[in-house]
């Protein structure tokens, strides 16, 4: 019987984030090592030139080709693509390359699996493989990709979502939580446990912990009232936030208030005031022993029942199943 391989490929393009490529590529060959013949993952590299072509990284390492972009034929079983970023006029942004973005284009009907990386996120976006599906990104560019493909729900809280046979990760170090799920996928947990256990992390962090927290991750809006509102919410975290009360606080109409602070944040009212208390919640879940009653009054939550209801609605797990993990209290 001839062996069946699962063939992956790997997008490589000068200043890609290293390991945005070595970190899934390490992950696959450690489940070739790990899974006793069940796992038969192909790693190739593939860019712009031709074959053996050396593609240098953002970290200055070089990257020697498999095959071109050209050369990639027949079906791929899961292609994932990377991100690196760019001088702007304002910092870095995202690079999307129009070639790099035909060939995903093109190459995806005979795709089975596709995911990107970091911010390889805005490269399927831009070839319409994220339309109509929720997406992530880095936290630092999530709002520019919202802004720039309507079409995408930008949800930037989780290390990975799947939405089909699309996959979107986080930030950098998330490729490995990535290509952890994506081995789970194919070969079940008890392998991706193994080659978790090999690389000294997690199998995944905690029902989709978020990648970072919500005070850093929320760059200053163009507007100074809504970042001094913001820094009011954030230090009142048990006041009255609703949208009327910060509305009227700004001296606003409701309906005026909810559009503005949407345009300059990216999120409703009601949905940021939710992500900061569960950040609160989630230190003090950290850091404490408090009991959940006294966290959700300090937070603004109210009821353990609500304190529940974010939690599962932010990161998918339970306030208890939270602090039994990430707890760091002696």
């Amino acid at each position: 019987m001839p062996e069946i391989n699962h063939r992956v490929v790997i997008a490589v393009f000068p200043d890609v984030d290293l390991l945005d490529v070595t970190g899934p590529a390490e992950v696959f060959t450690l489940a070739n090592r790990e899974g006793g013949g069940r796992a038969r993952y192909r790693v190739r590299l593939a860019g712009p030139g031709p074959a053996g072509e050396a593609v240098a990284t953002s970290a200055g390492v070089r990257l020697v080709t498999d095959a071109g972009f050209a050369d990639v034929d027949g079906a791929v079983d899961t292609l994932i693509v990377p991100g690196a970023l760019e001088p702007y006029a304002d910092g870095l942004r995202p690079r999307v390359d129009p070639y790099i973005v035909d060939w995903v284009r093109d190459l995806a009907p005979r795709t089975q699996r596709i995911a990107s990386v970091c911010v390889g996120a805005h490269l399927l976006a831009a070839a319409g493989l994220l339309d109509g599906r929720t997406a992530t990104t880095h936290w630092s560019t999530a709002g520019l990709l919202a802004a720039e493909h309507p079409r995408v729900t930008v949800d930037p809280d989780p290390i990975f979502v799947r939405s089909g046979k699309v996959w979107t990760g986080a930030g950098i170090s998330a490729c490995i939580d990535l290509a952890l799920a994506l081995v789970a996928e194919d070969h079940g947990e008890e392998l991706a446990l193994a080659v978790a256990r090999h690389l000294v992390v997690y199998l995944k962090r905690q029902g989709g912990q978020s990648q970072f927290s919500v005070p850093i991750s929320s760059p200053p809006t163009d507007r100074r009232d809504i970042d001094e509102l913001r820094r009011y919410v954030a230090d009142h975290l048990d006041a009255d936030l609703s949208a009327a009360a910060l509305a009227a606080r700004m001296n606003l109409s409701e309906r005026h208030f909810a559009r503005v602070f949407t345009q300059e944040t990216g999120a409703t009212p009601a949905a940021y005031v939710e992500s900061l208390r569960v950040e609160a919640a989630r230190r003090l879940l950290e850091t404490t022993d408090q009991p959940l009653e006294h966290i959700a009054r300090a937070t603004g939550l109210r009821s353990v029942e609500t304190l529940h209801r974010a939690f599962r609605r932010r990161i998918a797990t339970s306030p208890a199943a939270y602090r039994r993990r990430f707890r760091t209290t002696v």
